[in-house]
């Protein structure tokens, strides 16, 4: 109104010809006395109305696994031409007039395909801009924040790239009435210093059509594709460092005396129990997904590691007890010599002789034993002991070689599965 009052005192001390008031014509033009119906589109029963859109990104984020959906801030523009809005009572090549008006001329009915969620903005006024020009052209610009869903992929997470949507449609005017096309240039733009915690979201977006066929029609729909790459820095740091050094932390068992069974047993279980809260972490933010993904194989191939240290030393402590087995199933066999000598003798009355066959047979027995058979005759106690605790150090031995190169060489396959074959497959379709 200030505008138009302006206006009007110009064209006064001009002495120009002087227009009517702003009410005046804001009357005519909005159909109080010109007959505009707002509730008829233009060019009715004829060609549909071209509806131009574009929108501005003024933040990005919230892109949730558990529920898959994205939220985001957008500025909603469309642009349409109304015949019945052009204007020639005033210079100015374009009017800016109160969103209040907004109910008093036809708008498409725009809605978006894939939300699950929106709100307009009031404060502290509608977020609404209506501007209308010389030759009926209609700018409708309003501010949303919109919840989107986004169906995810998540067999690379965490080093996947996601692809998320926006779909603009129209609910009642068919293509026969209504089509929407996005604008040439600057279809979508995004705010400078717009960042997302977790994704990069790159340049290149996709625009294009998804008309809709149901029973009651053929409807417009025009859709963009935003491409998002995770990074992965917060999972390096929270989740893959941390069951890295519980592995390695696995392994300084084998280090340890092998007599040394408190320390080395309590050092097993507080790996895996430490392994398996961090794998329980991991999928915590996650879906309940029927495939596997990425962290899981890590988490499951870390947790096999520190079970195996865990069982290492079980296989170690058995081994080392075999001289104790050796030397029980020996003092039995002299036992059962002993009770064998005595009924010899008392039947006999052959003791030295009886005690010498006795001998032959518990030591032909004990050599038969096969947990024992390739020990040589003959060996003392300190020899046949040091012969098992040997076997036990070497099993130690090879541990400490084995379990690293197997690990390492679980890290090179995992690493150039996920960070290049599959991520140039990914790179690829997009």
């Amino acid at each position: 109104a200030h505008h138009f009052n302006k206006l009007l005192s110009k064209s006064c001390c001009f002495g120009l010809i002087i227009t009517p008031s702003p009410s005046d014509f804001l009357d005519k033009l909005m159909g109080r006395t010109s007959g505009y119906d707002a509730r008829i589109r233009p060019n009715f029963k004829g060609p549909p109305v071209n509806v131009t859109c574009n929108i501005f990104i003024n933040s990005f984020g919230s892109i949730t696994e558990t529920t898959m959906d994205y939220r985001l801030n957008v500025f909603l523009r469309q642009q349409w031409n109304d015949p019945r809005l052009a204007y020639k009572e005033y210079p100015d090549d374009s009017l800016d007039l109160d969103p209040s008006m907004l109910d008093s001329i036809w708008k498409p009915d725009l809605f978006f395909a894939n939300e699950k969620g929106a709100n307009f903005h009031e404060v502290t006024t509608d977020n609404k801009l209506l501007r209308i020009f010389q030759n009926g052209n209609v700018l409708y610009s309003i501010r949303l924040t919109l919840t989107l869903s986004c169906p995810m992929d998540l067999k690379n997470f965490p080093m996947d790239s996601q692809t998320c949507t926006m779909q603009l449609e129209s609910f009642g005017y068919t293509m026969n009435d209504l089509i929407f096309e996005w604008l040439d240039v600057g279809a979508v733009q995004v705010a400078d210093d717009l960042t997302l915690p977790q994704f990069v979201l790159k340049e290149d977006k996709g625009l294009g059509y998804c008309t809709k066929h149901y029973n009651t029609g053929k409807f417009t729909c025009i859709e963009v594709k935003f491409y998002l790459e995770r990074q992965m820095g917060y999972y390096l740091i929270q989740m893959y460092i941390p069951s890295l050094l519980t592995v390695i932390l696995s392994w300084v068992s084998f280090w340890i005396n092998m007599d040394a069974a408190p320390a080395r047993v309590g050092l097993g279980i507080t790996t895996v129990l430490t392994m398996t809260t961090q794998s329980s972490g991991s999928r915590a933010s996650l879906p309940k997904v029927s495939y596997v993904k990425a962290i899981d194989i890590w988490m499951a191939v870390c947790l096999l590691f520190v079970f195996a240290a865990l069982l290492e030393y079980a296989a170690v402590n058995f081994v080392s007890r075999q001289h104790k087995e050796f030397f029980r199933l020996r003092k039995k066999l002299k036992e059962q010599q002993r009770q064998r000598a005595e009924e010899e003798l008392a039947q006999q009355g052959l003791f030295f002789q009886s005690y010498g066959l006795a001998l032959s047979a518990a030591s032909a027995t004990e050599m038969d034993a096969p947990v024992f058979a390739d020990l040589p005759p003959g060996l003392g106690f300190y020899d046949i002991r040091r012969r098992f605790v040997d076997r036990a150090k070497r099993i130690d031995t090879i541990s400490r070689a084995l379990f690293p190169m197997s690990f390492l060489m679980f890290n090179v396959l995992y690493w150039l599965t996920y960070k290049v074959l599959r991520h140039e497959d990914i790179q690829a379709i997009i």
